[in-house]
């Protein structure tokens, strides 16, 4: 009979924030005076990379872009333009595509995520995946375009169109993004695969160029990888990256469905890559992944936000932190509950508490608009969390810390803040 390892509560949160490199203080800039001198270097960035597998995009921009606070919560201030240069200069250490939701993936993964390129002709969303159709001479004109004139953004896209008259009127009868004909054809060829972003530029929009020439060459002439292998090696990226879970938790990294995600995960059981365990209070089976290592404490102090891969599933969140977290951004704001932009704060092996926050770049402030205690908090999380939020505002350039009396946590935050502002 083969006996199946028991884990506390406590030893799952610690394999889980040790797979994501959450577990120690941030090798740079910490907010307790932790932290070597210098400043992260490329291979610093390559090592955060490695460790997640894929950093999600999103546009919403009050506090920082989505895809850069990862790399903070990890390393501590580091120069943004590194990850620009991984993203956007050859040799490519991330491609941007569709894998949890639009990401950054090292190129290696570009092969695993071509079953769903192949997919999105006809799955994508109907406005995308109909223009094909409706739109056939658009498309056809935005592939001549892009071949011959990328990198090129969207609206550099549309202003020649129109210049050529071969652009079609916007329609903004609808509700939503109201895309022109082009930047839905532009969308197309990147959801399928054939054009992807050699770059942002400075307003975020994507710089669109054909795959060919931004991949690196050794991912261009790849072999195929069969659609069962591919998920089976996503699948194992979403666990090594979790440390320690269930198949609903490893299946979200990179939001995988269907029935492929069970064989793979029976694959990955047979293999030894995973192996089951029993996580005292969860009750689906759970596996450990073999490289996750179980440190005998977990001491790091950072904030991690909505977009970190360490929240992306909120069950798991709730069962691993006793938190209950939800982005309210498309909450209408009279009903939001914590705030628009609300970043839990990682004490320990614990979140202590949550702070809704917008960097006022104009008045070189950083503004907190709510800060909520959560039950794991303690008599030290104000006076951390103050130190945490002068280190973040000083990366971010808004070295000023204002805090609002919103919050059962407000106050001792701001009187923390004043003393150490002080000190």
């Amino acid at each position: 009979m083969v006996t199946v390892e028991t884990m506390s509560l406590s030893q799952a949160r610690r394999v889980a924030l040790a797979a994501q490199g959450l577990h120690r203080p941030r090798p740079f800039g910490g907010a307790g005076g932790e932290g070597r001198a210098g400043a992260p270097t490329m291979r610093h960035v390559q090592g955060v990379i490695d460790r997640l597998g894929l950093v999600q995009i999103d546009s919403v921009n009050v506090l920082a872009r989505a895809h850069l606070m990862p790399l903070y919560a990890r390393l501590g201030p580091y120069d943004t333009a590194l990850l620009d240069r991984a993203a956007g200069r050859a040799p490519r250490r991330l491609v941007e595509t569709w894998a949890h939701v639009a990401s950054y993936v090292p190129p290696s993964t570009w092969p695993l995520l071509e079953w769903r390129r192949r997919r999105y002709r006809t799955e994508a969303w109907g406005a995308i995946s109909a223009v094909e159709m409706s739109h056939s001479e658009t498309v056809e004109d935005v592939r001549r375009l892009v071949t011959d004139r990328g990198p090129i953004t969207a609206s550099e896209v549309h202003a020649i169109l129109e210049e050529e008259g071969r652009a079609h009127p916007r329609d903004r009868s609808q509700w939503g993004w109201n895309w022109t004909v082009a930047k839905r054809a532009l969308e197309f060829l990147f959801f399928t695969g054939e054009i992807t972003s050699a770059r942002r530029n400075g307003a975020f929009e994507r710089c669109y160029d054909l795959s060919e020439r931004v991949l690196p060459p050794e991912v261009v002439a790849a072999a195929p990888v069969s659609d069962a292998d591919a998920v089976r090696q996503l699948l194992e990226i979403g666990a090594r990256a979790h440390g320690v879970g269930t198949l609903r938790c490893f299946k979200d990294y990179f939001r995988l469905s269907g029935p492929a995600v069970r064989t793979a995960l029976v694959e990955l059981v047979e293999a030894g890559t995973l192996r089951p365990v029993v996580v005292r209070g969860w009750d689906e089976p759970t596996y450990l992944h073999a490289d996750a290592a179980l440190p005998r404490r977990a001491t790091a102090t950072t904030l991690l936000n909505p977009f970190d891969p360490l929240v992306f599933e909120r069950t798991r969140l709730e069962r691993l932190f006793d938190v209950h977290y939800r982005i309210e951004i498309y909450v209408p704001a009279a009903k939001r509950v914590h705030g628009y932009y609300v970043l839990p704060f990682l004490e320990g092996e614990a979140l202590t508490a949550r702070v809704d926050l917008k960097a006022d770049r104009r008045a070189g402030v950083l503004r907190v608009l709510s800060a909520h205690r959560e039950q794991a908090a303690g008599a030290e999380t104000a006076a951390r969390l103050a130190a945490e939020l002068a280190v973040l505002g000083a990366w971010l350039g808004v070295p000023e810390v204002d805090v609002t009396p919103v919050g059962d946590l407000a106050p001792a935050l701001a009187a923390e803040v004043a003393t150490q502002l002080t000190a």
